[in-house]
C-alpha cells in the first residue's frame, strides 16, 4: 500500500506585489501554501534576496562582513553596483542609517541626495529603510518619496507613529511601504488596516514583523510569522496577506557571536565562517516560516540561502 501525503486546500492566498520598474522588477507573493508546500498548493514566486547597503561607513562591524565591500565601503553608489554586477544582487537595501537623530542625524535634504544617486546607479527594486525614529523617518521618507518620485522605491519601517504622512507620500509618489510593527500579529494587523483606510493598496504593502537572528528570540519572531500566514491562509484575513520582509542582516551581525575573535571564543570555532552561518542558517529559518524578501548581508551567506531555496523549490 503507498503512503499518500496528507494535503490541505487553504482557500486564503498571499497578495501579490509588484516590487521596482521595467524589466528589473519583479513579484513577490502570490503563494496559496505554507512556505515550500508544493505538495498541498503552489509558489508562482520564490522569495527574492535584498543586498544591504549603508549610506556610510559602518562601525562596529567585524572584519569578515567588511572584507567583500572593502573597496566601496565610502560610496553607496558604487557599493550598490557591486552587489548587483560582482554578486548578482536582484534587490539593494539602502539603510540610512546616518538620520539616525542619536548619531549623524543628517538630513532629508542629504538622505534623499544619497538615495537619488543609488537609484541612479542601479537599475534593480530598491530598499530605502530608515532608523525606526518614527519622527525622523517621517521627515526623510516623505522627503526621499518626493525626490525619486514614480521610482517604485519600496520605503520604511512605517509605523503607526508615523504612518500618516508617509502613507500620503507613498501614494502621490507611486512607492511601496514596510509596515512595521513589533512582534505582534494584532498590530501587524492594526497598521496593515490604518494604511489601507488611508488609501495605500494592499498590494503595496509589506509586512515587516520586526525579526532577529538564531539566539536572539528568533523563536518568537519564527512563531508571530506563521501566526500571519495561518491567518492569511486558513482564516482568509485580507488585511494579514501581503508579503513580508525580514531585515535580518543587521541582526545576525551585530549579535556577539558573529563578532567575537578566535581567540577570544575558540569553542566557537572560525570567526571568518561564523558570522556567515549565522546569518544564512538565521534567514533561512525565516524563510521557512513565511519570508518573502530577506535583506542580507555577506556574498557566502546569499549564495548559501539561494543554494538552499533551489533545493526546495526542486
Amino acid at each position: 500500500m503507498s503512503f499518500e501525503i496528507p494535503k490541505i486546500k487553504y482557500n486564503g492566498q498571499i497578495k501579490e506585489s509588484t516590487l521596482g520598474e521595467g524589466q528589473s522588477g519583479f513579484r513577490v507573493g502570490g503563494q496559496n501554501c505554507f512556505p515550500f508546500h508544493f505538495f498541498e498548493g503552489s509558489m508562482p514566486n520564490l522569495p527574492r534576496i535584498a543586498m544591504e547597503v549603508y549610506d556610510y561607513p559602518p562601525e562596529g562591524w567585524p572584519a569578515t562582513a567588511v572584507e567583500p565591500f572593502r573597496d566601496v565601503i565610502d560610496n553607496p553608489a558604487r557599493w550598490a553596483q557591486k552587489c548587483v554586477r560582482e554578486y548578482g544582487a536582484e534587490m539593494i537595501c539602502l539603510q540610512l542609517a546616518s538620520t539616525d537623530p542619536n548619531g549623524l542625524d543628517k538630513s532629508p535634504e542629504e538622505a534623499s541626495q544619497i538615495v537619488s544617486e543609488v537609484s541612479r546607479a542601479v537599475s534593480v527594486p530598491l530598499i530605502v529603510w530608515g532608523t525606526a525614529n518614527p519622527e525622523k523617518d517621517s521627515q526623510v521618507l516623505v522627503k526621499v518619496a518626493q525626490t525619486c518620485a514614480n521610482k517604485r522605491l519600496i520605503i520604511g519601517p512605517v509605523e503607526e507613529k508615523n504612518y500618516k504622512a508617509v502613507a500620503e507620500a507613498a501614494i502621490k509618489y507611486n512607492h511601496t511601504v514596510i509596515a512595521s510593527s513589533p512582534i505582534d500579529i494584532n498590530l501587524a494587523k492594526q497598521l496593515n488596516i490604518l494604511l489601507t483606510n488611508s488609501g495605500v493598496s494592499a498590494e503595496n504593502i509589506l509586512i515587516d514583523p520586526t525579526v532577529s537572528s538564531i539566539g536572539y528570540g528568533i523563536e518568537y519572531a519564527y512563531s508571530v510569522m506563521e501566526r500571519i500566514r495561518i491567518a492569511a491562509l486558513t482564516q482568509q484575513d485580507d488585511k494579514l496577506q501581503m508579503p513580508i520582509i525580514c531585515n535580518v542582516a543587521r541582526e545576525a551581525w551585530k549579535s556577539k557571536e558573529a563578532k567575537m575573535l578566535f581567540e577570544e571564543a575558540p569553542e566557537l570555532g572560525d570567526e571568518t565562517k561564523r558570522g556567515i552561518l549565522l546569518e544564512a542558517i538565521s534567514a533561512m529559518v525565516l524563510l521557512l516560516a513565511g519570508g518573502d524578501i530577506m535583506i542580507m548581508r555577506h556574498p557566502q551567506a546569499i549564495s548559501l540561502v539561494k543554494d538552499i531555496i533551489k533545493e526546495l523549490a526542486n
